[in-house]
């Protein structure tokens, strides 16, 4: 039997802790597309998921190798989206972490902070561009076709996306500088 559960993280840690929840209860990731996840029944705890974020896309050759790779050492590949990889362990073979020094999650946090990061700079410079345009316009023209004014709307609505995403990276910006703090502290 195949459930369909339709749910959005931003945070892959909790979204992992979300899956391996979820084995527990004896359902078991099949597939991802854009927070439609797929799942069938296993056994409880059958599977340990992780997610990773890639240098590059799935597609590309160092993805690929990286992959084949992972199988060799009896992790799969579950689904992917963009950059992201669902992998998953038969929980009988051990245990899986894909980051287990704490230089490289420091590594994959950095990686994932830049990419909330890009986004972030995006939103706010075509944001304020659009801000900027639309108040351009709004002093040259007067009356209803000022207030309704389609620059200045989307501008707004993408600083927010922006402040969105910046929201999005400040925690992981965080763990970041803690593992750093844990990693002179061992040092």
């Amino acid at each position: 039997m195949r459930k369909v559960i339709w749910k959005a993280y931003y945070d892959y840690e909790k979204e992992e802790n979300w899956l391996n929840e979820m084995s527990a209860k004896g359902l078991a990731m099949i597939s991802y597309s854009w927070c439609r996840y797929v799942f069938e029944e296993c056994q409880p705890n059958e599977y340990t998921y992780r997610i990773e974020l890639l240098d590059n896309m799935v597609s590309h050759k160092i993805s690929q190798k990286y992959i084949e790779f992972l199988e060799e050492s009896g992790i799969q590949q579950v689904a992917s989206y963009m950059r992201w990889i669902y992998l998953r362990k038969k929980t009988n073979e051990g245990s899986f972490d894909v980051y287990t020094d704490i230089e490289s999650k420091i590594e994959h946090n950095k990686k994932i902070f830049k990419f909330w990061l890009t986004f972030m700079i995006i939103e706010f410079g075509i944001g304020f561009s659009n801000i900027s345009i639309g108040l351009s316009t709004m002093v040259f023209n007067r009356g209803f076709l000022a207030l309704v004014n389609f620059n200045l709307i989307c501008g707004i609505l993408l600083v927010l996306m922006g402040i969105h995403f910046l929201r999005l990276g400040l925690p992981i910006r965080k763990k970041i500088k803690n593992l750093e703090k844990e990693q002179l502290i061992r040092e």
